[in-house]
């Protein structure tokens, strides 16, 4: 499905693989494995750097080709700045530097020193591990519809060209490769969500998508698939009528992972909005662009990939995974602009625009969550609004929040991972602009703040338990590239949300 070079750790004293990396600091400071290969080529490096000027500003470069007395073909020093000042995304966002100099030299081997040049303040088998993890981030590829990438060559039948193994070499692989194991499962979960998001509709729809998400059973998830039959049982009734416009069924896939010490400790909920196509139902959308609303399950691909990645390292949490599938189409029988539709929780939606879809779904597995596992806290994701993505563009998700305590520890995890969120207002006023006449509550709010009346229709069916919404419509999909992300289809939110679980919840 994806290509994915293997990640090997061995010695810095290794003899290194035909292409490599190391990292040069400011003024050229070389770690112990980089300067030794200088002394070993008569001093070809500072040469070159000097040939280049070449001091080791961050991400500067310099190559040299066929350096001699040290058996690689390319060497290429990449500059890290001042490394005692890098915190801890930026050693993984250097990591993916390195892999992207490798993947543009079309190497089938290569190897990153990873050493500091100078002192960083992380442990050298820790500065490894966040190395790997850029660069096993960056090495993605989505390729598995162009033919002529076989699985195992071209359609000539020639090897594959692409990079087949990686080696980090580190001071001591055996503690940077434990290290790396929680990284390991992390990538693994982004690859899981790019994976999905890039996915064209025609072969995920939502039956497809719950199966898999029957996946995550080989690394110890609970699945459990409710089709349209228990959907009706279950009266979801804003989610069904998103679904009614195609002829593909809605699903909803629940995954359980239990990895606290009791099951009867509350799980953390992570609700995703999985609409596998959107054309906006009658309300359609312009046919521009609208090839991208593939896309418009971005919250639920990352809530698989975030279970994905909980389970894979044993997380010692118990959290749930629910997600809402549906496809909205417009046909004879998809629901209308003025229809009223009754949610799970009982209370009455006037649908005003058909577009306006994700936040039925959401509206029913909120009140569903709820109801059965009495949460610790909600946190839902969903490309929600375009309207956020007039606010903030494609480099924050917004950020709503019922609880001030969940909002900042959502925020701290931000900072951290580099996935950023900005906190957005919930205001009775915006809880008036979704006021109805004919129903207890309308889906859209008008024209002014789109994404806060959004986020308020969500709160509607919020009760006491601490709730956070992520609108990810920026950055799910079609976000910037970046050195740790080269997919259409980000990933964004498992790292977010792990580094939340892991720093905050998983401990305590």
């Amino acid at each position: 499905m994806t290509h994915r070079p293997e990640i090997v750790f061995a010695p810095l004293d290794a003899e290194p693989e035909s292409t490599c990396v190391v990292l040069a600091g400011d003024d050229l400071a070389l770690g112990s494995r980089a300067a030794e290969l200088d002394q070993k080529s008569s001093g070809a490096l500072k040469k070159a750097a000097g040939a280049a000027s070449f001091k080791g500003k961050k991400k500067s470069t310099a190559e040299l080709l066929a350096p001699p007395r040290i058996g690689v073909d390319r060497l290429v020093m990449l500059g890290t700045g001042k490394a005692g000042d890098l915190k801890e995304n930026d050693w993984v966002l250097l990591g993916g530097t390195a892999a992207g100099l490798i993947s543009a030299r079309k190497a089938k081997s290569a190897s990153i020193i990873a050493e500091g040049p100078d002192h960083t303040g992380f442990k050298a088998d820790q500065l490894a591990a966040l190395i790997a993890f850029g660069a096993g981030l960056r090495i993605y590829e989505f390729d598995k519809y162009q033919t002529k990438k076989k699985k195992n060559g071209d359609e000539d039948g020639n090897e594959r060209d692409g990079l087949e193994k990686l080696v980090i070499h580190a001071p001591d692989p055996d503690k940077a490769r434990k290290a790396f194991e929680h990284y390991q499962a992390l990538i693994n979960g982004v690859f899981v969500a790019r994976d999905l998001v890039n996915e064209p509709a025609n072969m995920l729809g939502p039956v497809e998508f719950a199966e898999r998400v029957r996946e995550l059973e080989e690394v110890g998830v609970e699945v459990e698939i409710l089709d349209d039959k228990k959907l009706k049982e279950l009266k979801m009734g804003a989610l069904l009528a998103v679904a009614q416009g195609s002829e593909r069924p809605g699903r909803v896939a629940i995954m359980h992972w239990y990895g606290a010490k009791s099951k009867r400790t509350k799980p953390l909920v992570f609700i995703g909005k999985g609409v596998v196509f959107d054309t906006g139902g009658i309300s359609i959308k312009p046919s521009g662009g609208m090839e991208d609303m593939k896309g418009d399950m971005g919250g639920a691909a990352c809530v698989v990939g975030l279970m994905h990645a909980l389970a894979e390292r044993k997380a010692n949490v118990n959290a749930i995974g629910i997600i809402g599938i549906v496809e909205n189409m417009p046909s004879g029988t998809a629901m209308r602009p003025g229809d009223i539709i009754t949610a799970h929780s009982g209370q009455t939606i006037e649908v005003l625009n058909t577009d306006a879809e994700g936040r039925l779904v959401l509206a029913d597995l909120l009140s569903y969550a709820q109801e059965q596992f009495n949460p610790r806290l909600m946190i839902n994701l969903a490309t929600l609004t375009g309207a956020i993505m007039v606010a903030l563009g494609k480099e924050y998700a917004g950020l709503f929040a019922n609880d001030d305590k969940l909002a900042a520890e959502l925020i701290d995890a931000s900072i951290e991972t580099g996935e950023k969120v900005w906190r957005m207002p919930l205001d009775k006023g915006y809880d008036k602009m979704i006021e109805s006449r004919n129903a207890d509550i309308k889906n859209i709010g008008g024209r002014w703040g789109g994404s806060c009346t959004a986020a308020a229709f969500l709160k509607f069916f919020v009760k006491d338990t601490p709730w956070a919404h992520l609108d990810v419509a920026g950055t799910a999909m079609d976000a910037p590239k970046s050195d740790i992300n080269p997919s259409w289809g980000s990933g964004w939110g498992v790292r977010l949300l792990d580094r939340l679980v892991s720093e905050k919840y998983e401990k305590g």
